[in-house]
């Protein structure tokens, strides 16, 4: 069992949420969007929000600059 993260597979992990997710990645950037089989998910919602089994998902980090 497997999911994708920005093309890599890592291992799919039963009820953990794209906030938890997002801790195990290491992913801390402060602002990002999260989209799990091409759906974006709301920021308010990451911490409710599970992950399934061989979904895709896609975090993407905004950047700023001028």
């Amino acid at each position: 069992m497997s999911i994708k993260v920005n093309g890599k597979e890592v291992d799919w992990v039963e009820n953990e949420t794209v906030k938890q997710l997002l801790k195990r990645m290491k992913y801390t950037f402060p602002l990002v969007v999260v989209k799990v089989n091409d759906e974006v998910v709301p920021r308010n919602l990451f911490d409710q929000v599970t992950i399934p089994d061989n979904a895709k998902v896609d975090v993407i980090h905004m950047i700023s600059g001028g």
